[in-house]
């Protein structure tokens, strides 16, 4: 197999094959001199299992099929790399020679801790598009692929845990958690907790229409603006699903999960986006951390209360923008006077954008878990609010982060998202007001100077 010189015209009967050879390796090299830069349909051997996103079951639908391992290279459905952001460091691993390049996972006793139920979402293309629904039950639906030797990789995973955290045990403490033995186990505050973990598989049809753009102009810019790395976006139009490498999420289920897909019982939601610097290391400077333990603890009061609670944890730091552009945006907003009515100006002038975290696929995870309504949303945050509802969920009730529970310092981020939209039972400021609500500054720091 070559790869071919594509035509600025697109127009492959006048591409010319051109044999493309790999830099001088070494003998015991695991690969050939050979590289296959990309594929195209219709090429010879190319024959992609079918994958029918959709179908009505995930025999109909068919694996998720991405490894460019031996015979599969041609059998491929998909493009991308397993394993997220992470894929990089799989790599890392083979080149290192830690890890052999046809490794087969072993999946015995890995199967999910609770089953969930089929939902109607899983067999409607509209309704998911941002991951496989079928990926956290491969070992059960294509186990006669896997006993093949089919390269078939789960992309979620169901387990459960005691989780610990200060706040709650806080709250056990202060009478506002009561130790029930079942979800709250004792007076320390640990917490039983069953998780889902889910990497991102998009379907590019799906993906293309929640922005509102056609499927062409979304792989373009995918394939221009990843510095080319993946050539079948343009060359495989064949191939509509895309493995991104980018970080996923996590889905914190508190009491039984069965409760969740239940429109009898209450449901409170808390949909919360990543912040190291707050939710790990408590930084004061956002409501991050205060709100997910806010989060956190009204989910678990629903629980007790025969409801379900259920937070979600997307790995989108900085708004998606990243912790670097983050840091940089701290950086000015502290040098040039840290007041709400410049507080998104600051990102959007390094940034380009004030946000990228798009909410447009977020409610997936949601339709997954069968929800059909929200009782208690314990968010702020209108494009979260909107993205739900517009997908067919409706919210009952929107809970603001409490007055106490905001830092000092985080009044110039939440009074300018109140200001711009964020929902809120309190006061709204006028943008003149807002120039008066000022940050910590840092006079007392080596760096005054700037």
């Amino acid at each position: 197999m070559v790869e071919k010189d594509t035509p600025a015209d697109g127009n492959m009967a006048d591409a010319t094959p051109t044999a493309v050879q790999s830099p001088a390796a070494p003998s015991s090299s695991q690969y050939s001199k050979h590289i296959v830069l990309t594929t195209y349909p219709g090429q010879s051997g190319i024959d992609p299992v079918p994958l029918s996103w959709g179908a009505k079951d995930a025999q109909a639908r068919g694996p998720v099929i991405v490894s460019r391992s031996n015979a599969l290279l041609k059998r491929r459905n998909a493009m991308g790399a397993h394993g997220g952001s992470y894929s990089i460091y799989n790599a890392l691993a083979i080149a290192a020679g830690d890890l052999e390049p046809d490794f087969r996972p072993d999946f015995r006793n890995s199967e999910p801790t609770f089953n969930f139920a089929w939902q109607a979402a899983w067999a409607d293309k509209t309704k998911i598009v941002s991951m496989d629904p079928y990926g956290h039950d491969i070992v059960n639906q294509f186990r006669e692929q896997l006993d093949a030797g089919w390269d078939i990789r789960p992309t979620m995973a169901v387990t459960r845990a005691n989780m610990k955290l200060a706040e709650i045990g806080e709250a056990v403490r202060d009478g506002k958690l009561d130790v029930d033995g079942t979800i709250v186990v004792n007076s320390g505050g640990d917490v039983r907790v069953t998780k889902v973990a889910v990497e991102p598989v998009w379907y590019l049809p799906g993906v293309a229409d929640r922005f509102g753009v056609d499927e062409g102009t979304l792989r373009r810019t995918l394939f221009e603006h990843t510095g080319g790395s993946y050539p079948e976006l343009i060359t495989r139009p064949d191939l509509k699903v895309f493995l991104p490498p980018i970080g996923g999420l996590t889905v914190y289920i508190f009491g039984p999960p069965e409760r969740v897909s239940d429109e009898n019982v209450k449901l409170a939601l808390r949909i919360h986006d990543e912040c190291n610097g707050s939710d790990v290391f408590q930084s004061d400077i956002c409501t991050c951390r205060p709100y997910l333990a806010f989060g956190i603890r009204e989910a678990i009061r629903e629980a007790q209360n025969g409801g379900s609670g259920v937070v979600i944890y997307f790995r989108k730091e900085g708004r998606a923008l990243g912790e670097v552009i983050k840091y940089l945006v701290y950086n000015a907003r502290k040098r040039g006077g840290d007041t709400a009515d410049k507080y998104f100006t600051r990102t959007e002038n390094i940034a380009g954008v004030r946000d990228m975290r798009f909410q447009a696929l977020m409610p997936d995870i949601l339709h997954w878990l069968g929800i059909k309504k929200i009782d208690r949303m314990l968010s702020m945050s209108n494009m979260k609010h909107d993205a739900i509802v517009q997908s067919g969920i409706p919210i009952i009730e929107r809970v603001p982060i409490p007055e106490d529970m905001i830092p000092d310092d985080s009044r110039v981020e939440i009074d300018a998202k109140i200001n711009a939209g964020y929902f809120t039972t309190g006061r709204q400021y006028t943008t003149e007001e807002l120039a008066e609500v000022r940050g910590r500054g840092w006079e007392k720091w080596e760096d005054i100077t700037h």
